[in-house]
């Protein structure tokens, strides 16, 4: 376990942390139907593991320019027109399919940073809006191509945006299907940080993952938990779930350990 075809996945086992490079067929980073199909194993997989931090970046001239649309036409073709009832079924299947690696990915207790450099175009903007951070070169471009190609975005950039970037940005990127810059994307909130060039920003990212695997596994998955909540619920709601986790879950192992280490003057230790 953990070969995959489109993916290549580096481990940091001291610092339970993981680099995931999209590695597809050609230069670009063009989502082949392997990337589909392997994206929710590759979350899976790391689940099992004692990772609690990892990177999506890439090694290639783009970080990806999205679905391979000719691939999909003809290895789809009869299901996306099915002329009846049966085959619609069997393509809204197929579409849930390709979501739920984005799914994954946002319900994970792993805390995912996408590292983003030149081209991050339709899929791959699906991508990194699943992520709980995103950094980027100064070279980045992202859109939402989707629009230009005569596909209402059905991945995860339509859903996931508004509460990052807001609704005024996102219906800019959405409605236009253009290109936007990395300082663009940057003022918008969409990435936490620019880096000068990708070897810059492969070295940040793995800064950041390393710093936030130092914290306590359980606590991350509470934050994370909670800010998730927050994106569907009311601050009373949040309020009162937040409270309900800490009641549950705060007098953990790390929350000892932090504890004794006070006391002893020394820096906690954490197990999670």
């Amino acid at each position: 376990m953990g070969q995959f075809n489109f993916f290549e996945i580096e481990k940091q086992s001291e610092n339970r942390t993981a680099i995931i490079y999209l590695n597809g067929p050609d230069a670009r980073n063009s989502m082949v139907w392997d990337f589909w199909k392997e994206l929710p194993e590759v979350v899976d997989y790391l689940e099992k593991t004692d990772v609690k931090a990892a990177v999506f970046a890439s090694r290639k001239k783009s970080f990806s320019i999205g679905l391979d649309l000719n691939e999909f036409a003809d290895k789809f073709r009869d299901i996306i027109q099915g002329a009846t009832a049966d085959r619609r079924m069997e393509f809204l299947k197929l579409i849930q399919d390709m979501q739920s690696g984005f799914l994954r990915i946002m319900q994970s207790r792993i805390i995912f940073v996408a590292a983003v450099h030149k081209h991050c175009i339709g899929g791959a903007l699906d991508l990194i809006s699943a992520c709980d951070l995103r950094l980027a070169s100064e070279d980045a471009m992202v859109s939402l191509r989707e629009t230009k190609v005569a596909i209402v975005a059905d991945m995860c950039s339509l859903n996931r945006l508004p509460s990052i970037i807001g609704q005024g940005n996102t219906r800019m990127l959405a409605f236009t299907g253009a290109d936007f810059s990395a300082q663009k994307c940057h003022s918008m909130g969409l990435f936490n940080e620019i880096c000068a060039d990708q070897e810059s920003l492969l070295e940040r990212a793995t800064e950041l993952v390393n710093e936030i695997a130092g914290n306590p596994g359980i606590v991350l998955r509470g934050v994370k938990e909670q800010l998730n909540y927050m994106e569907r619920h009311t601050p009373e709601e949040g309020l009162n779930y937040v409270a309900v986790w800490n009641a549950a879950f705060l007098d953990s192992e790390d929350f000892r350990e932090l504890q004794s280490a006070f006391r002893e003057r020394r820096r906690p230790v954490y197990r999670s």
